[in-house]
């Protein structure tokens, strides 16, 4: 397929160095004592970001939303959800942050909105109306009118979240509601989307992360019109707002990069195998952890039963791809997020964190942190269905976004607010972990995680610019950082050896736990352990 050129193919410098850290708004910081997180407590918050060596946070949607899919059902893009604070506030939290040296990155829900939006309102009772997707007749996966106009609107996810119409890249005389890509509801909702991302630039964001940014356009064998619509507002954006990002939530960089994006996240779903490269790392793909754990083995498991190779064939897969059009994005590997278990689930949530840390951070890839994963936050089960939370019997996302664990005080510093009115209980084991006590524990897992992103931001050769070659995808897992620096990961319970060749024996330990070397160049790593060395 001959894709058109990339808009600015270099693009902003800023996310190959960034340290990406995702946050729940309503689960961070609660300033007013209503339970609910909020912009005031997030900005009272940054000084720690800082500490730790954040660069960027992504916020989950902070849009006005009856909040049934926990707001990524927008009912007005252009306000902020009052349970967070005003458009005034959002813009003094980004203020705030950049004098951190902290950027701010929105959720954007590109393609649909709450059927409460006032576009949805009229549309359903309108005929003449294409913003939205509507047939005449009942067609599979249509949900009926709540209108007075008579038909079917075709949802994007839950039935509450109806797609906005961007059309379809293949017509069908026998499904007349196929618009082409340039019909009327089309070009108005693209002209839509470069007006919300416009406000929200000018009030100092620094770009978006674009939710099911692959089920824009309908229909779209190779996503041919859905990367045509991205690389336009790439473009755009590179006119415009040239240090501005897009993010995509695609699971796929091989394939969403190319299609104009700065950046997409390896998640649990996407791309070949269905997600199988995340899985492979650390098996928090979705659901409640129970006596079945792990769901498949993956290489960040006590017992060993894992294997690399999944996730280093993906990588070079998707180096490959990207290859194309150097500079032009990059691939992000998330610790977790807001819809898969945390990466302290089932029987990792100790001493695997570490290891798991010391891989993210000195991988080539964007890190991305999820709120509380530096702490070793747990998946908490049991939990009620909230805001749509519960997908499935074995689906519950509410365990992955408890309220952060600031300090072992009532609601565990999050909120003054009465017990049963915080927005999720709190993690209620009684050895929860928690940010101010582990802050004061230079051992602790936080400082290991403050360690490893003071390295990587010393020392460019660990980040997204030094090559890599791996030299063991076993356990240990052994590879190479610009020619440099040795990284050295075991998270199995049991030691494991690797014999080096002379050239690549260490000599510097610059971070290390449970790793040594002989001098004939064997690396000894005890169970759980884990080093970065300078050669």
């Amino acid at each position: 397929m001959t894709r058109p050129p990339m808009p600015n193919p270099a693009g902003p410098e800023w996310p190959a160095d960034a340290v990406l850290y995702q946050i729940y708004p309503q689960s961070y910081a609660d300033s007013d004592g209503d339970g609910i997180g909020d912009f005031a407590g997030l900005t009272a918050r940054l000084e720690y970001l800082a500490w730790l060596g954040v660069s960027a946070v992504w916020l989950t949607p902070c849009f006005d939303s009856p909040f049934r899919d926990a707001g990524y059902d927008v009912r007005d893009y252009l306000t902020t959800a009052a349970r967070y604070g005003s458009n005034e506030e959002l813009a003094k939290l980004t203020d705030a942050a950049r004098r951190y040296g902290i950027r701010v990155v929105l959720d954007l829900v590109a393609g649909h909105t709450s059927d409460q939006h006032p576009w949805f309102l009229a549309s359903a009772d309108d005929p003449a109306d294409h913003r939205y997707i509507w047939s005449d007749r009942a067609a599979e996966g249509f949900v009926a009118s709540p209108g007075r106009r008579a038909g079917w609107y075709r949802p994007n996810f839950f039935d509450c979240q109806p797609a906005l119409n961007y059309g379809y890249a293949r017509q069908d005389p026998a499904e007349p509601w196929r618009q082409p890509i340039d019909a009327e509801g089309p070009r108005a909702n693209r002209a839509a989307l470069r007006e919300t991302m416009a406000q929200w630039l000018a009030a100092g964001v620094s770009g978006f992360r674009v939710d099911m940014a692959s089920s824009l356009v309908k229909d779209d064998p190779g996503f041919t019109e859905t990367g045509r619509l991205w690389r336009e507002m790439r473009g755009w954006l590179a006119e415009r707002h040239p240090d501005a990002i897009l993010l995509a939530e695609w699971g796929d960089p091989a394939v969403s990069v190319p299609m104009g994006f700065h950046g997409d996240f390896f998640l649990h779903f996407g791309g070949p195998g269905d997600g199988a490269a995340l899985r492979s790392l650390w098996h928090n793909g979705t659901g409640t952890v129970d006596e079945t754990w792990p769901p498949a083995a993956c290489y960040f498991d006590a017992d060993g039963a894992g294997s690399m190779e999944t996730f280093v064939a993906a990588w070079q897969r998707t180096v490959d791809a990207l290859a194309d059009a150097p500079g032009s994005g990059h691939a992000i590997l998330p610790t977790a997020n807001h819809d898969l278990s945390r990466l302290a689930c089932g029987p990792r949530t100790g001493e695997q964190l570490a290891p798991a840390f010391a891989f993210q951070l000195t991988w080539p890839s964007v890190p991305a942190v999820y709120y509380g994963d530096e702490i070793g936050m747990r998946y908490v089960p049991g939990l009620p269905d909230k805001e749509g939370s519960v997908l499935g019997p074995q689906y519950n996302r509410a365990g992955s976004r408890t309220p952060m664990q600031w300090d072992s005080g009532p609601n565990a510093g999050f909120s003054t607010a009465p017990a049963d009115r915080l927005y999720l209980p709190v993690d209620p084991a009684a050895d929860r972990p928690d940010v101010a006590t582990q802050r004061a524990d230079t051992g602790s897992l936080l400082h290991v995680v403050r360690r490893l992103i003071a390295l990587r931001r010393s020392h460019p050769a660990l980040g997204t610019h030094g090559s890599l070659e791996v030299l063991h995808t076993g356990y240990p897992l052994v590879y190479l950082r610009g020619g440099r620096f040795l990284v050295v990961v075991n998270p199995r319970r049991e030691p494991a050896r690797f014999a080096l060749e002379q050239r690549h024996v260490p000599r510097t330990a610059l971070i290390a736990h449970g790793v040594h070397t002989d001098p004939d160049g064997t690396v000894h790593a005890e169970g759980f352990s884990y080093a970065v060395f300078e050669l």
